[in-house]
């Protein structure tokens, strides 16, 4: 069979800004100091996909799986390395990328479906269908930044498969909507794969992935574990999940992310400019380690970075003791307008130089119910005349 996608010896390097200085001295004759170090997020990654082939890329939290299917749609480039891809592709990796939030649904539909390859008269042609498959016929004329998670959705799914791509990629995307919504999106998925098309698939529903794919990739810590059927890769994916280890990973002794949790202030589900905002991140730990760094970054739906920190640099120091440890961020004021952002965290030694886990796989979801444009929160107004003065004087 032809091939679709070919990943040849692709590795991704991402630039991380660590500020530490270990001694009162240190800090008041340099400052705290800045250092950069290079965290690879793939390293010499290769495999190809055949055409029509449905392939599960498997792997633990901060393994690569995202930043590799980012690589295959174009959206990164790998810094090392080619990916090579036949024939239309599209991608659904973040819900609502490359949506504008000023346009509304319809305007929209033809901006992402002139991205993703189809000139506006084939737009004019399935127009009606991905109204269809959306379901937002009433919502299609209103700006998308009213719309709620489960409609960017419907919206960003609706379009991806209406463009007849040759190879599809999905990230965890159907996990989001409503479940009848979820069901007619793994139905289409379903007709894509009798159709012939080529899939890229990240999913932690093994029932889907035995279901869906034809084999899978395990990834650990951005090194390919496996090229194996589906089977084998699930095997060795429960059976270092089970022993409490990653697949060929670091040992079971060092410091894990346990959980990551959003404290928002109402039960909306999202949070709106100018809102506090609590991301809880749990730490696991077997043993007492000193001076760890919890790195924070947050992406928007471009893959652009936002904010890049550390527990560190926030001037708090972690010593973790056995069992659960709890880091907060907190933000006072959402200063971002509007999206749905990507939390990468990482789990640092005291001086940057291992990595003992990487998460990159939560979001949360900022809405705008403004007018406002743009990337983060407006400053506050104010507006000074000369009629003031003379409305003060004749007050006086």
């Amino acid at each position: 069979m032809p091939i679709s996608v070919s990943v040849e010896d692709v590795s991704k390097r991402f630039r991380m800004l660590h500020q530490r200085s270990n001694t009162i001295k240190e800090r008041v004759l340099h400052g705290r100091g800045t250092r950069a170090e290079d965290l690879w997020a793939l390293r010499d990654v290769s495999f190809t996909v055949e055409q029509g082939e449905v392939l599960g890329l498997l792997g633990h939290n901060g393994s690569g799986k995202s930043t590799l299917l980012r690589c295959a749609a174009g959206i990164l480039r790998p810094t090392t390395g080619r990916i090579r891809t036949a024939g239309r592709v599209a991608a659904l990796l973040a819900l609502g990328a490359g949506f504008h939030p000023e346009l509304t649904g319809r305007q929209n539909i033809y901006v992402n479906a002139s991205v993703l390859g189809l000139k506006r008269a084939e737009v004019d042609r399935r127009l009606d269908e991905i109204l269809a498959f959306s379901e937002l016929e009433q919502f299609i004329d209103i700006q998308v930044k009213q719309y709620s998670t489960g409609m960017y959705s419907r919206l960003a799914f609706s379009v991806a498969v209406s463009v007849d791509p040759d190879v599809l990629i999905v990230d965890e995307v159907l996990s989001v909507g409503d479940e009848a919504f979820q069901k007619k999106c793994v139905d289409r998925i379903f007709d894509f794969k009798a159709e012939g098309r080529t899939i890229l698939l990240v999913s932690h529903a093994s029932s889907l992935i035995e279901k869906l794919c034809d084999r899978t990739v395990v990834l650990d810590h951005g090194q390919m574990v496996t090229d194996a059927t589906v089977e084998e890769g699930l095997r060795i994916l429960r059976e270092a999940l089970a022993a409490g280890t990653e697949p060929s990973g670091p040992p079971a002794a060092g410091p894990r992310f346990a959980d990551v949790s959003f404290e928002l202030a109402t039960d909306r589900g999202h949070v709106q400019p100018g809102e506090p905002l609590a991301i809880r991140v749990d730490v696991e730990s077997p043993r007492d380690v000193r001076g760890v760094l919890v790195a924070l970054e947050l992406r928007d739906s471009r893959d652009q970075q936002l904010l890049l920190t550390n527990n560190d640099v926030l001037g708090s120091e972690l010593d973790l003791v056995p069992g659960t440890t709890s880091v907060w961020f907190r933000f006072d004021a959402m200063p971002f307008l509007h999206g749905t952002h990507q939390v990468v965290l990482q789990l640092l030694s005291s001086d940057g130089s291992h990595e003992y886990d990487r998460r990159d796989e939560d979001r949360f979801e900022v809405v705008n119910p403004s007018y406002a444009a743009g990337l983060a929160f407006p400053l506050q107004v104010e507006v000074e005349s000369p009629a003031d003065d003379a409305r003060s004087a004749d007050i006086g």
